[in-house]
C-alpha cells in the first residue's frame, strides 16, 4: 500500500501464501504474459530457496471477464468461442492445455493449486449473500452491484480520486448502477436479446459472477481470508485489486493482503504490444523459434517493476549468455583441475552478492550480474582442484535454477545422455583418424559445428563445447 521497500514477514513464521492473478484463457500467452508469470516463478523459487514453504494459487479466468472494465461489453471467451465457431467450454479447455505447454517450456514451475473460477460458483453465490446482508451490495434487475461508497478506503491501493472528471472517462457507463464506479458482482445471464451460455442459477436469477469476485473468493478458498502476497499487472492497480480489496474486506472485516506487487508490461520493439496494432507475438511463437530456455533468459535481466522492451537484441544477448553459461559449464567438466584453491572465495561471494541482490526487492538484474561475473572467475581459474570446481558448477548450476534457468537439461534430454552421445562420436571421430580417414573425421567434425558443437584437439585429448 506504501510503495515503498519494506521488510518481509509472512504472516505465519516460515510459511508464504501466495496468490496470483492467472490468465483469462480466451487467447494465447504473449510474451508479456510470460513476463509476469516468470517474474513471479522467480520470486516463489528464491522464497523456497531461502527456506520458505511456498503456498501458491493462481486462477484461470473462465468466465465473467468482459470487454470493458466497467461492466459493459461481452465476455472475452464467449465473444472468442463465436468467432471460432466452438463451444466456450470447449475454448476454454484448448486454451488452458496450450498453457500448460508453455508454462512448461519456459520452465515455470506449475502453482500448488490453479482454479478455475467456474469451479467455486457456489462459494461466490455465499460471499455475494453476505455483501448484500451487510448492505455493500445492491440488487437491480437480477444483476448485484458492490455499493463503492460503503467502503470508505477503496482507494486506499489504487490512490485514485473518485471525482466527476473520472467517471466521465467511463464512457460506457451502465445506467442500472448508482455510481459509475460501482461494480458487478452478478450479472444477468439475459443482455437484450442475447443470452450468456455460459450460467448458473442464483437468488437473483440466472447468471454469471463479475470478474473481481472470482479472484477475491478462490484466495479466500485455498489460502485464507489474510494473505501474505498477492501478484498481478500494473493495469491491476486502478480496479481490479482494489475491487478484491472491497469484496473479502468487507465481507470478512479482516486485512485482505499484506504485501501487494505489481509487475510492468513488456513492449514490442519500442511500441505498445497491441494486436489491433499488429505488434504482438505469442510466447509459443518465440519458443519454437529460439526454444524456451533462451526466451527465458530474455526476461531474466528485466525487474519485475521494471518495462521491457522486446526486440532482436534481446534474443541475441540471450543467446549469447545460454552459449557461455553452458561452454563455462562444459569447461569445468572437462578440466583435469590443478591444484589452486582461490576459486573457494568467489562461491562464498558469488552466493553472498546474489542473496543481498534478490533480498533487495529481488533485483533480478543485479543478481545475474552477479552470475556473470562469477562464469568470468571459474573461466579463469580452471586450474583449481577439481572438487572446488565441482563446487563452482553445483552453485553455479543452483543459482541459475533460483531464476528459472535449467542448465542440466538440453531439448529434453538430461546431461547423462548428451555426455553420453557425444563421447560415442568423439570416439568414432578419434578411430577414424587412427585409420587415417580423415575426410570422414572432417565431416563428423564440420557436421557437429553447423549444429552448434565445437570440437577441440588438445593435448589431453578432444573436447567438445557449445559454439
Amino acid at each position: 500500500m506504501t510503495r515503498e521497500k519494506e521488510v518481509f514477514n509472512p504472516l505465519e513464521e516460515g510459511i508464504v501464501k501466495i496468490y496470483t492473478c492467472g490468465q483469462t484463457v480466451y487467447d494465447d500467452v504473449h510474451i508479456g504474459n510470460a513476463k509476469t508469470y516468470s517474474s513471479w516463478d522467480v520470486i516463489i523459487r528464491y522464497l523456497r530457496y531461502k527456506g520458505y514453504k511456498v503456498l501458491h494459487v493462481q486462477n484461470f479466468t473462465d468466465v465473467g471477464h468482459l470487454t470493458d472494465d466497467a461492466d459493459q461489453g461481452e465476455d472475452k471467451i464467449e465473444k472468442r468461442a463465436r468467432e471460432r465457431k466452438i463451444n466456450p467450454w470447449e475454448l476454454v479447455d484448448n486454451q488452458i492445455e496450450e498453457y500448460w505447454h508453455v508454462i512448461d517450456d519456459l520452465n515455470i514451475n506449475r502453482p500448488n493449486i490453479s482454479p478455475r473460477a467456474t469451479s467455486l460458483i457456489p462459494e461466490m453465490i455465499d460471499i455475494i449473500k453476505i455483501l448484500l446482508e451487510k448492505g455493500y451490495a445492491y440488487e437491480v434487475e437480477s444483476n448485484v452491484y458492490y455499493d463503492v461508497s460503503k467502503f470508505k478506503d477503496y482507494t486506499k491501493l489504487s490512490k485514485l480520486k473518485l471525482d466527476e472528471e473520472s467517471a466521465k472517462a467511463r464512457v460506457d457507463q451502465d445506467p442500472l448502477k448508482k455510481s459509475p464506479f460501482d461494480f458487478a458482482l452478478w450479472l444477468n445471464a439475459k443482455k437484450g436479446d442475447q443470452m450468456h451460455i455460459m450460467r448458473w442459477n442464483s437468488p437473483w436469477g440466472e447468471g454469471y459472477p463479475g470478474w473481481h469476485l472470482e479472484c477475491s473468493v478462490m484466495s479466500m478458498k485455498y489460502l485464507g481470508e489474510t494473505i501474505d502476497i498477492h501478484c498481478g499487472g500494473i493495469d491491476h492497480i486502478p480496479t481490479h485489486h482494489p475491487n478484491e480489496i472491497a469484496q473479502a474486506e468487507a465481507a470478512t472485516g479482516k486485512k485482505f493482503v499484506r504485501t501487494w506487487m505489481h509487475a510492468e508490461f513488456i513492449t514490442l520493439n519500442g511500441k505498445k504490444m497491441s494486436k489491433s496494432l499488429g505488434n504482438y507475438v505469442t510466447a509459443r511463437e518465440l519458443i519454437d523459434q529460439h526454444g524456451g530456455l533462451v526466451v527465458r533468459m530474455g526476461l531474466v535481466p528485466g525487474h519485475y517493476r521494471s518495462a521491457v522492451d522486446w526486440n532482436p537484441d534481446v534474443i541475441a544477448n540471450a543467446k549469447k549468455n545460454v552459449e557461455r553459461i553452458q561452454n563455462s559449464l562444459s569447461l569445468i567438466k572437462d578440466s583435469p583441475g590443478g591444484t589452486k584453491t582461490n576459486l573457494n572465495q568467489a562461491i562464498e561471494e558469488v552466493q553472498k552478492s546474489f542473496e543481498e541482490a534478490m533480498d533487495d526487492d529481488f533485483n533480478t538484474p543485479k543478481a545475474f550480474a552477479t552470475i556473470h561475473d562469477f562464469i568470468k572467475q571459474i573461466n579463469s581459474s580452471l586450474d583449481n582442484k577439481k572438487d572446488i570446481l565441482n563446487k563452482a558448477r553445483e552453485v553455479l548450476v543452483e543459482l541459475l535454477g533460483v531464476l528459472g534457468l535449467d542448465f542440466t537439461k538440453k531439448k529434453g534430454i538430461d546431461d547423462a545422455k548428451i555426455d553420453g552421445l557425444m563421447e560415442l562420436i568423439i570416439s568414432l571421430r578419434d578411430k577414424s583418424r587412427k585409420e587415417k580417414n580423415y575426410e570422414l573425421s572432417d565431416e563428423i567434425r564440420e557436421k557437429l559445428r553447423s549444429t552448434g558443437i565445437q570440437i577441440e584437439d588438445t593435448e589431453d585429448g578432444p573436447r567438445w563445447k557449445m559454439s
